[in-house]
């Protein structure tokens, strides 16, 4: 599909994700190429673009054409770029980082609008991605269970990652902060968003940080988020994208989920994310 600037768009899947072609984000763009860019991720949740060479100078100044950059407030930072944050399997490592279905940052009270992972070594095969459109999630999941959460809010939380720093950080090379602040972050959102630039509804909750509903304690909640969760990952809803070097993914944290397959074992894997700011959840 073409649009107005030379952009060159090319769904991946029914559900989710797009390619876009005819673009060299490393250099300035237009305002008609900015203005594309960001439909076709309003349009497809998750957009991938490829063979491109970007410096961090670069790549931060890429993602400020969308908003003001975001530091993570719990992983460490690549050095001299507090914004950036490194995603790094060495080739000895067991874990990698982002292995569960999840929306980043959700535990913020203003979590990130999206994030900007840019792949700067990779395996030959392995260490895919895959994204849940939450959108869709949203719209097939059975009346009586739309009925009961629709409206209700619940509470999302650091805690999977900070309640166990040492652990954690046991067998990955990106590292939690040891001095991460020892005070819970927590936040209460809609577990129905309303996205603030589509109006469309979707389901905002994920496995790792959504640790309650309110009003109800954990225990009481989890049968219920567990058939959310079951839900969300249904392969129908989702894309899968194979990194090569020079790759990027920009995906909207308010409208998909995102999933890092860790099936790479005895190879390194290193990226560079950058974080877009959001707005509060409503």
């Amino acid at each position: 599909m073409k649009v107005s600037s030379s952009l060159e768009v090319k769904p991946l899947t029914g559900s989710c994700g797009a390619e876009l072609f005819g673009v060299d984000i490393s250099q300035p763009l237009s305002a008609a190429s900015v203005k594309d860019i960001r439909q076709a991720l309003l349009d497809h949740g998750v957009i991938f673009f490829r063979d491109q060479t970007l410096t961090p100078e670069a790549h931060r100044a890429f993602t400020l054409l969308f908003g003001d950059l975001v530091s993570n407030p719990v992983y460490a930072h690549v050095e001299g770029f507090p914004d950036i944050m490194p995603v790094v399997k060495e080739a000895n490592d067991k874990y990698n980082i982002g292995d569960t279905w999840h929306s980043d940052m959700s535990y913020m009270d203003v979590p990130p609008l999206g994030s900007l992972l840019y792949a700067r070594e990779v395996p030959e095969v392995g260490g895919d991605t895959l994204f849940s459109n939450m959108y869709l999630v949203w719209d097939t999941l059975p009346g009586p269970l739309r009925e009961m959460i629709d409206g209700r809010n619940a509470y999302h939380s650091d805690r999977y990652l900070t309640s166990r720093v040492t652990e954690r950080n046991a067998g990955r090379s990106s590292k939690i902060k040891l001095d991460v602040q020892p005070s819970e972050r927590l936040a209460l959102h809609p577990m129905v968003r309303t996205h603030d630039e589509t109006g469309r509804k979707c389901l905002y909750v994920n496995f790792p940080f959504t640790w309650a509903i309110e009003g109800m304690s954990r225990e009481e909640s989890l049968p219920i988020l567990n058939q959310l969760y079951a839900h969300s990952s249904r392969p129908e809803f989702t894309c899968r994208f194979r990194w090569r070097k020079g790759s990027l993914a920009f995906w909207d944290n308010r409208s998909v989920m995102h999933y890092a397959c860790n099936d790479y074992q005895g190879k390194r894997r290193e990226m560079h994310r950058t974080t877009v700011a959001g707005t509060v959840p409503r």
